[in-house]
């Protein structure tokens, strides 16, 4: 449905309120949004890579760009930061982020590539920002802090490291937001390839986006079985999330950035945003970042 393609489209976000969807472009510094009605992409440079974006109930976002969190206002673009972390490690940006069922918005970082495949280790951790501006450090240690959600009766915190390969799923307190006893809730399949980002739909299922894969899984956090499984025409599948007018849509975004020349010749799809209809489950609105 999106034919400007991404480098690295990421952390789809429906918004009713403009019945839209926000994404970002990580490596191309931008936040945007694409109106299915004009057809039409605006978007909004930033001055880093920006990880994720998220909704505000005062209106405009929240996003995680860099290594801080900042709100932009999309009418006059300003970018006003609420915070910096990890100023020790200037290698370090912020990857996916989602606001939790109370206002808090999680989001991670993890350490960029120095060279093709080569990143330092364990450098990544996911924070949590609360309405009142303050932070807390949920998870330490992480590679590449991914996709999260939150089971329907929000007792449940689901998490992606991507190096792990795996989907993690902890105890989550509503009232604290603090998150606790990781358990591996699904491990990916070599022909999934590497976990990125993931939604929930109504049927409490996760969709999570494979990266490399050209896919988008379903699992069952009851069974950690995948349940289903939807093939796209590019490899590099990076996010999913549920819109439309009745959240019966999937869109996913994806990147041409990782895939040499050749590949990029056979791949015209490379970059571009998906729709995907006819799931028979729909999704969720999503949260708004409190403040």
């Amino acid at each position: 449905v999106v034919k400007e393609k991404n480098r690295m489209g990421e952390c789809p976000v429906w918004e009713e309120r403009e019945n839209a969807l926000v994404y970002v472009d990580i490596n191309s510094q931008k936040v945007c949004r694409w109106s299915p009605v004009t057809n039409e992409v605006e978007s909004v440079s930033v001055d880093a890579r920006v990880g994720s974006v998220a909704l505000r109930q005062c209106g405009g976002y929240v996003i995680a760009l860099g290594t801080r969190f900042a709100f932009l206002d999309w009418d006059t673009q300003a970018v006003t930061t609420i915070l910096e972390l990890e100023q020790d490690k200037p290698n370090n940006r912020f990857n996916d982020g989602k606001v939790d069922p109370k206002g808090r918005f999680f989001a991670g970082t993890m350490a960029e590539e120095t060279a093709p495949g080569v990143r330092a280790r364990r450098q990544g951790a996911l924070y949590t920002l609360f309405p009142d501006h303050s932070v807390i450090k949920q998870l330490d240690q992480l590679d590449i802090s991914n996709g999260l959600d939150w089971s329907l009766d929000h007792r449940t915190f689901f998490h992606i490291d991507s190096l792990s390969y795996a989907v993690h799923a902890f105890s989550y307190d509503v009232h604290t937001g603090k998150i606790a006893c990781p358990k591996l809730l699904y491990h990916l399949e070599k022909e999934e390839q590497m976990p990125d980002g993931m939604c929930i739909d109504t049927e409490g299922k996760l969709w999570v986006a494979c990266i490399d894969g050209g896919r988008v899984i379903r699992i069952d956090p009851e069974t950690g079985k995948r349940i289903q499984t939807v093939r796209l025409p590019t490899p590099r599948i990076t996010s999913c999330c549920f819109g439309g007018k009745d959240y019966s849509e999937m869109y996913v975004t994806s990147a041409y950035d990782g895939l040499d020349e050749a590949t990029l010749a056979k791949e015209p799809h490379a970059g571009e945003i998906f729709k995907i209809t006819g799931l028979g489950v729909k999704g969720i609105p999503q949260n708004f970042y409190a403040a």
